[in-house]
C-alpha cells in the first residue's frame, strides 16, 4: 500500500462524512515519556463523561523513570475505553490509537493490545527524518503495520503544531484530543473547558495555546479523515464525579474525619499523598513525609496512640518495611489504618504494573500471630468508601485494618455520583471522660476482646504500653496463661466483627455449572463476562468478596449450589499445563487457597500476571474452556 496515496485519499475525502452510531470503543493515546499522553487520555475521559458516556480509563506507564526516547519499552499514554452505558472496566483489545512514533506503538502490539485491523493515526514525521536509521526504522514497521491488516494513517502532527507553538512536543497531545474529540463527536466546548481547568494553574497564554491546539486538531480531522464515530450518552440525572482510585481514596481519607496521613513516596500510591498535600491542610489535617516506610508507620501510630486515627499509604515493598510496625499496633491495640496500593512484586518488581500478589502478605504477615482486618476495594468508587469504613472499623475494634487496591485502581478513571456527606462515615469522638477506678487498659470483654481506648491525658488512663506480651494492666508478662490469653482477645476481635458482615450477593443466578470468586480490581471484568456467557446460555455466576479477613458468612452457602467454583485473580498459581505440575505440587491462588483451607471445598483458579488488568475476553475463554473440559469429562465416564 502506497501511504502517500492513502493520505492523498483521506484529505480528499467529504467534510459531510456519515457518523456511525457504536455502543462502545477503545482508543489508546501512547507517546514517549513526556509528550502529554496521559494527560491527553484523562482529558478525553473527562469530556466523555461529561458528554454522558461511561469510561474507563488504564493509564500506560513505562517501567522506567525516564525511558530512552523511541522506545519499544518506553510507551506512555492512556487506554479510554468509552460506552453508551455503565463501563465498569478497561475491556478488551483497542479499536483507535494515535501515537506519536512507530516505537511505542510497536510495544502495544507485541502485548497484543490492538484489535486486528484497528484504526491507527500515526505521526509521520519520522519518515523524512535526518538520520537514515530512524527514517528506514519508521518505513519498515509501517509497512509491517499495513502488512499485518492494520488501518495505518499518516498525521502531520509536528507540521501542524509547529504552526502554532514553539515545541511540538508538548502540544501534540492538545491537536491529538482535538482529532479525538472530531472522531468521537464530543462537544468542543466541554473540550474547552477542560483544557482550561486541566492548566487552571498555568497562565491564561498558556491555555489559550492548548485551546487553539485542540481546535487545530478539530479542523484536521474533520477536513482530513473519512471516518466519524458516535456513542449514544445520556447525562447523568445526579451530579458526578469523574477520578482515579487513588484520588477517590484521599478523598475518602477527608471524608472519614481523618486528620493523619504518614507516609513514604512510592509508585504507585504517591499520587493520593499529592492530592492530600493540596487540600488537607486547608481542612485541618495534616501530610507527613517521612524519611522512610518504617518511620511513617510509626509516625501514624504515634498520632492514632495520642487520639487521632491516623492512616499510612504505601505500596508492596513498603508495605513489607512497615510489617514490624503493624505488629507493634496489633500487639498494643492501636488503630492504624494501612493502605496498600499494589503493584508487580517481589523486590522492586514491577513499579508501574497492576498485580494481586499482596493478600496473603497483608492476612499473615508481621510475625506471630498478628490479627487484622483485610477489606480490597473493587472499584474507584469503592476506593472512597472502603476508606471510611476502615476508620470505622478502626476504631470501634481498636485494630489495623489493611485497605488493598493496586496499580489498576490507583491510575483508573471512572466516573461515579458525587458522595453526599454523612454524619454517619465519622467515627464518634474518643471517650475521654475519667476512667473508672478498677477499670484497666486492657479489659478485654470475654466475649468480644473488647477493650476501652485509652488516650494520653485521659484521667485515670495513665498506663504503659508495650509491643512485648502483657496482661490487661499492660505490664509486661511472660507467663503462658497471660500471652494466650492476650492472642485469644486480639483474635476474638475478628470473630466479632465478622458477626456484623453480610454475606456477599450472588452476581447472576443464584445456582449453576460454574461459581467465579473474585477480589479487588476484577469485578467488573468478571461481572460482565458472566453476563456475556449468560447471554450464550452458559450457567456461570460470581461472588465478590470486600472483606478477605475475616471472611463473611454465607460463602460456603453459595458454593455448594455450583457444580465447580474457582477464582480469577491477577497473582500467580501453578498451571497444569507445565508438566511437573500436579495435585501434590500445585500452588494455588492466593484466595483459591484461603478458600479450599476455610471451608475444604474443591476450589480451581485461573491466574493472570501480565501487569494488566485481565481482559473480560480472556476470562470468556478460559471460562469455556473449562466448562467444555468438565463436559468431555463427563461424557467420557
Amino acid at each position: 500500500m502506497n501511504h502517500t496515496t492513502t493520505l492523498e485519499a483521506i484529505r480528499q475525502a467529504p467534510r459531510n462524512k456519515p457518523v456511525v452510531t457504536l455502543k462502545e470503543h477503545i482508543v489508546e493515546i501512547i507517546s514517549d515519556s513526556g509528550e502529554g499522553a496521559q494527560r491527553c487520555g484523562q482529558s478525553l475521559g473527562s469530556i466523555a463523561a461529561k458528554m454522558g458516556n461511561g469510561i474507563w480509563t488504564v493509564e500506560i506507564i513505562p517501567a522506567e523513570i525516564r525511558p530512552p526516547a523511541r522506545s519499544v519499552a518506553g510507551a506512555s499514554g492512556n487506554r479510554i475505553r468509552i460506552g453508551a452505558g455503565r463501563i465498569t472496566n478497561g475491556g478488551d483489545e483497542t479499536d483507535l490509537v494515535i501515537a506519536f512514533n512507530e516505537q511505542v506503538l510497536l510495544g502495544r502490539v507485541r502485548d497484543d493490545e490492538l484489535k486486528r485491523g484497528c484504526t491507527i493515526l500515526l505521526e509521520g514525521m519520522w519518515r523524512t527524518n535526518k538520520d537514515p536509521q530512524i527514517a528506514a526504522s519508521y518505513a519498515e514497521a509501517y509497512d509491517k503495520l499495513v502488512a499485518a491488516g492494520y488501518k495505518v494513517i499518516e498525521v502531520p502532527m509536528e507540521r501542524e503544531c509547529l504552526a502554532l507553538v514553539n515545541d511540538a512536543r508538548r502540544g501534540k497531545n492538545m491537536f491529538a484530543l482535538g482529532m479525538l474529540c472530531s472522531i468521537y463527536s464530543f462537544e468542543l466546548e466541554l473540550a474547552r473547558e477542560q483544557i482550561a481547568i486541566t492548566f487552571g494553574k498555568k497562565e491564561q497564554s498558556v491555555i489559550d495555546a492548548n485551546v487553539k491546539l485542540l481546535d487545530a486538531g478539530h479542523a484536521w480531522a474533520e477536513a482530513n479523515l473519512d471516518f466519524k464515530y458516535r456513542i449514544p450518552a445520556t447525562r447523568s440525572t445526579v451530579p458526578q464525579i469523574v477520578v482515579n482510585g487513588n484520588t477517590a481514596l484521599a478523598l475518602g481519607v477527608l471524608a472519614s474525619g481523618m486528620e493523619i496521613c504518614a507516609m513514604y513516596p512510592i509508585t504507585p500510591a504517591t499520587s493520593a499523598s499529592h492530592y492530600l498535600s493540596d487540600v488537607f491542610e486547608k481542612m485541618g489535617g495534616m501530610v507527613h513525609q517521612a524519611e522512610d516506610e518504617i518511620a511513617a508507620c510509626a509516625f501514624a501510630i504515634g498520632a492514632s496512640y495520642a487520639g487521632k486515627c491516623a492512616l499510612t499509604i504505601t505500596s508492596g515493598p513498603g508495605y513489607s518495611l512497615k510489617q514490624e510496625g503493624i505488629g507493634l499496633a496489633v500487639m498494643g491495640e492501636i488503630p492504624l489504618v494501612v493502605v496498600n496500593v499494589q503493584r508487580g512484586g517481589p523486590s522492586t518488581g514491577q513499579p508501574t504494573k497492576a498485580e494481586q500478589g499482596d493478600l496473603l502478605t497483608a492476612i499473615f504477615g508481621s510475625h506471630g500471630d498478628a490479627p487484622k482486618v483485610v477489606m480490597a476495594a473493587s472499584t474507584i468508587e469503592d476506593c472512597f468508601y472502603s476508606i471510611i469504613t476502615a476508620r470505622k472499623i478502626a476504631e470501634t475494634f481498636n485494630m489495623v485494618v489493611v485497605v488493598l487496591t493496586d496499580a489498576g485502581l490507583a491510575t483508573s478513571q471512572q466516573p461515579f455520583p458525587r458522595p453526599q456527606f454523612s454524619e454517619s462515615w465519622l467515627a464518634p469522638p474518643i471517650d475521654q471522660t475519667p476512667v473508672p477506678t478498677g477499670v484497666k487498659p486492657y479489659d478485654w470483654d470475654k466475649t468480644t476482646g473488647l477493650a476501652q481506648r485509652f488516650v494520653p491525658g485521659q484521667p485515670g488512663g495513665m498506663h504503659t504500653l508495650t509491643g512485648l506480651a502483657h496482661d490487661r494492666y499492660g505490664h509486661v508478662a511472660y507467663d503462658p496463661y497471660t500471652n494466650e490469653e492476650g492472642l485469644r482477645m486480639r483474635s476474638l476481635k475478628l470473630a466479632a466483627l465478622q458477626k456484623t458482615l453480610k454475606a456477599p450477593p450472588v452476581f447472576g443466578k443464584e445456582s449453576g455449572d460454574l461459581l467465579v470468586i473474585g477480589w479487588g480490581s476484577t469485578q467488573g471484568a468478571i461481572e460482565e463476562t458472566v453476563t456475556t456467557l449468560n447471554a450464550e446460555g452458559l450457567k456461570v455466576s460470581s461472588m465478590h468478596l470486600r472483606f478477605l479477613q475475616p471472611l463473611p458468612p454465607g460463602i460456603k452457602e453459595a458454593m455448594r449450589r455450583f457444580k465447580q467454583v474457582m477464582t480469577i485473580e491477577s497473582n500467580w498459581s501453578d498451571s497444569f499445563r507445565d508438566g511437573i505440575i500436579d495435585e501434590d505440587n500445585r500452588r494455588y491462588a492466593a484466595l483459591a487457597m484461603l478458600l479450599r483451607a476455610r471451608y475444604l471445598v474443591d476450589v480451581d483458579c485461573w491466574t493472570e500476571v501480565r501487569g494488566q488488568p485481565i481482559k473480560p475476553g480472556t476470562m470468556c475463554r478460559v471460562i469455556r474452556e473449562k466448562l467444555n473440559v468438565t463436559k468431555r469429562k463427563a461424557t467420557k465416564s
